[in-house]
């Protein structure tokens, strides 16, 4: 079988392959394109600058989930959003969209770090694409957008925790509110715009627990 020639060159890749993870020539590697498709590699040379590969053919990734997941969370204080990023990008979730809500008290924001965070997210739990980060939208923004998929779940503290959730949908949006909860009226359009209204139960979860639970829900079922 023909082997192909790749070369690395994107510094912060080839530093931590060379400086952080002190690897050799010789050793065995997995290239993923983040989209889905990966290749076992051999490292035939490293250096500071560049890291040369070979491989046989490419792959496609059987890890990604069969579903397509996209979190609306609302922003959170302090580094919170940072770890719900991290953890649902591990658990599977395909795209991931930061929503202003009426009780949304932290506005500030950083794309460039979020989407490093779910790249190197992606990275370390080995999966084959990086979800998509958006940028901040409003409430009545998402709800418009969400539409597109085939189901959402709203999820809202109180409520009685549905015995199954309807979790058949190819495509799927899971919603998580702010700190304080959401506003009535926002409760009100998502159930006018037919997202079924559900819980995680009668315990009242931090919001960034909340949203890595029903990702992994949603991505594992």
């Amino acid at each position: 079988m023909k082997k192909h020639r790749f070369i690395l060159q994107d510094p912060e890749l080839v530093h931590q392959m060379a400086r952080v993870l002190k690897l050799q020539e010789g050793e065995n590697i997995v290239l993923g394109d983040g989209k889905g498709h990966e290749a076992e590699a051999v490292i035939e040379a490293i250096s500071p600058k560049e890291v040369s590969v070979t491989f046989d053919q490419v792959a496609v990734n059987h890890r990604e989930p069969t579903r397509l997941v996209t979190l609306y969370c609302a922003l959170l204080k302090r580094e919170n959003f940072e770890w719900v990023v991290q953890k649902a990008t591990e658990v599977g979730v395909t795209s991931i969209v930061p929503i202003i809500t009426r009780r949304t008290v932290k506005l500030h924001f950083k794309l460039d770090r979020l989407q490093m965070i779910a790249k190197e997210a992606a990275e370390q739990s080995g999966r084959g694409i990086v979800p998509v980060m958006y940028e901040p939208i409003t409430f009545e923004q998402a709800i418009e957008q969400a539409k597109e998929h085939d189901h959402n779940l709203f999820f809202d503290v109180g409520k009685e925790r549905s015995k199954s959730y309807k979790l058949t949908a190819k495509s799927l949006g899971i919603w998580i509110g702010p700190e304080g909860g959401w506003d009535p009226e926002e409760v009100a359009l998502a159930r006018q715009s037919k997202c079924e209204i559900v819980s995680l139960g009668s315990r009242t979860l931090r919001a960034e627990t909340a949203a890595v639970i029903a990702t992994y829900l949603a991505t594992s079922v």
